[in-house]
């Protein structure tokens, strides 16, 4: 992993190319922001640095009914950090005091005087600090005076959609389309789950499932319905399907997070197991008694692999 290390914890490093943001989801956007922050630091042989936040500021100063929804948690973060090349992701905890700080003293008193920087990179519509009110100029006039150089990244676009957090979180959670959210983050949609005890309806229909417990509680999770995945259990990779929904055949009222792994037996209750989601596969159906449900899972079933035959579009299968 890219090293995770708190703002008490950083050396001062004058030669730093770095990057400020939530960078939720770590899609296509941030990326080529990041890829920035890689590709320059290498120029200037220099260290390259990722300043995030946790909680999500928004967490903190306006949260809504129910707190931000998150594409990534930190730790996923870090991982998908780590696959494009970026030394350090520096954490900083954010609550109100930090919520406080303008963004002149932010510049002055975190990035200059306890990271270090040559080059700060930006992107083309980032705000910062109390009230927003940090800009690139805002960047570009303290770069001078401070002596560190700036660099502004365009926007990013898929034909004449840009990409955002947001759209994605509304392209998985609304739509469930997680094949679009794929072409978005230029990466299966992840989630890092905890195998926990469900009702075991499965077994004994020949459909034994892990009952997950997201990693994060506000984690985004794809609309109600049938998926194809990929499932990476200590480090292997199995193809399986996963059932997120009320099981209405069942009678089930609360939301749960079922995934059948394929070719699989092993007891794996207490361990977090990583899901990558492939496609849509069907809606949540109520189904008139077993036999009709198991008809359709071993549809589904044909379904998922013949979904898993087909992957080559990313490096992230």
């Amino acid at each position: 992993m890219a090293r995770l290390i708190e703002l008490k914890d950083i050396d001062h490093v004058p030669n730093t190319v770095l990057t400020v943001g939530t960078f939720d989801g770590v899609h296509r956007g941030h990326r080529a922001l990041i890829d920035t922050v890689v590709k320059k630091a290498d120029e200037r042989k220099a260290r390259s640095v990722v300043v995030t936040f946790d909680p999500h500021p928004r967490e903190i100063i306006n949260p809504g009914k129910s707190g931000i929804q998150m594409l990534t948690s930190l730790k996923e973060r870090c991982e998908l950090l780590e696959d494009i090349g970026v030394d350090i992701l520096l954490v900083i905890p954010f609550d109100r005091d930090f919520s406080l700080l303008t963004s002149e003293e932010f510049v002055r008193d975190i990035i200059h005087e306890k990271v270090g920087v040559s080059e700060f990179v930006i992107g083309y519509d980032h705000q910062f600090g109390r009230d927003r009110k940090g800009t690139i100029e805002t960047i570009e006039r303290l770069g001078k005076e401070l002596g560190f150089d700036s660099h502004v990244v365009s926007k990013h676009e898929m034909g004449d959609v840009t990409i955002s957090s947001t759209l994605i979180r509304k392209t998985l959670s609304e739509e469930g389309n997680v094949k679009k959210a794929a072409e978005y983050l230029n990466r299966r949609y992840l989630l890092n789950g905890i195998v926990a005890h469900g009702d075991k309806r499965g077994k004994p229909i020949g459909f034994p499932t892990a009952n997950l417990k997201p990693e994060h509680e506000n984690k985004v999770i794809p609309k109600n319905g049938v998926y194809a995945v990929k499932v990476r259990v200590s480090d292997k990779w199995y193809g399986g399907m996963m059932n997120i929904g009320v099981r209405p055949t069942f009678e089930g009222q609360k939301q749960t997070l079922e995934v059948h792994i394929f070719n699989f037996e092993k007891d794996i209750y207490g361990q977090t197991i990583q899901v990558r989601f492939i496609d849509r596969i069907r809606d949540e159906m109520k189904f008139n008694g077993v036999d009709e449900l198991k008809d359709q899972l071993n549809r589904d079933k044909d379904n998922s692999l013949e979904l898993i035959g087909q992957l080559n579009e990313f490096p992230h299968n």
